[in-house]
């Protein structure tokens, strides 16, 4: 009988809230004042300059590739952050890497996804030091009309089971399904300042949502 009552009382007063799926778990990946969760070489690449992540320089050319990565991996989430590419010299271009792993040589470099920054790249899906290939690309006119050049630009990855989803300033610039069934799709995700210019990256605001269990696909 109470439990009756109980039923009757939730219909009526129409608060299902209780039978509601749960919100979606957002992580702020980086605090804006320290490291922490983070790894990478921050006594000459990285730095934290008014609550942002910067990699390079503009005095000097930067030798090589550097990322700083998370100490945690990650898979089924959506990734959204704000960027910033300047350069004066050489090839301008960072990345966000994501299903990610350092590798031993040269140790600097990593192996994974990569959401592509630069001239020629923008709003691209290429794999870093596996394929080296880009594997999906968007309308060079869709780049045009999207891109806010030597200013903040959005980026939201969205990474569930084999699909990827990459968004530029709020437009989905790729779709795309891996077929290879032996690349993972977990791993750690990075922020990357391209050897070979001088080229400051700027990345701030960086918000990861998991997806709900019942999303997840391996």
């Amino acid at each position: 009988m109470r439990y009756l009552f109980f039923c009757l009382v939730i219909f009526i007063t129409g608060n299902f809230d209780f039978i509601s799926p749960p919100k979606p778990k957002q992580i702020r990946l980086f605090d804006g004042k320290t490291f922490k969760g983070w790894t990478g070489d921050t006594l000459r690449t990285w730095r934290i300059q008014n609550g942002v992540l910067v990699g390079g320089s503009l005095t000097e050319k930067v030798p090589h590739n550097e990322f700083i990565a998370t100490t945690k991996s990650y898979s089924n989430y959506i990734l959204r952050l704000k960027f910033k590419l300047t350069g004066t010299e050489g090839f301008i271009n960072g990345g966000v890497q994501f299903h990610s792993r350092r590798i031993a040589n040269p140790s600097y470099e990593m192996v994974g996804y990569q959401a592509d920054i630069g001239e020629g790249y923008w709003g691209s899906l290429y794999d870093e030091s596996r394929r080296n290939k880009l594997l999906a690309t968007p309308n060079p006119a869709q780049i045009k009309k999207l891109l806010r050049p030597n200013d903040w630009n959005d980026y939201e990855i969205h990474t569930e089971g084999r699909r990827i989803r990459i968004k530029l300033n709020g437009e989905q610039t790729v779709d795309y399904t891996e077929e290879d069934l032996t690349v993972p799709q977990v791993g750690l995700i990075a922020l990357q300042t391209h050897g070979g210019g001088k080229v400051e990256v700027y990345y701030k605001d960086i918000v990861l949502e998991e997806l709900p269990q019942k999303n997840r696909r391996q």
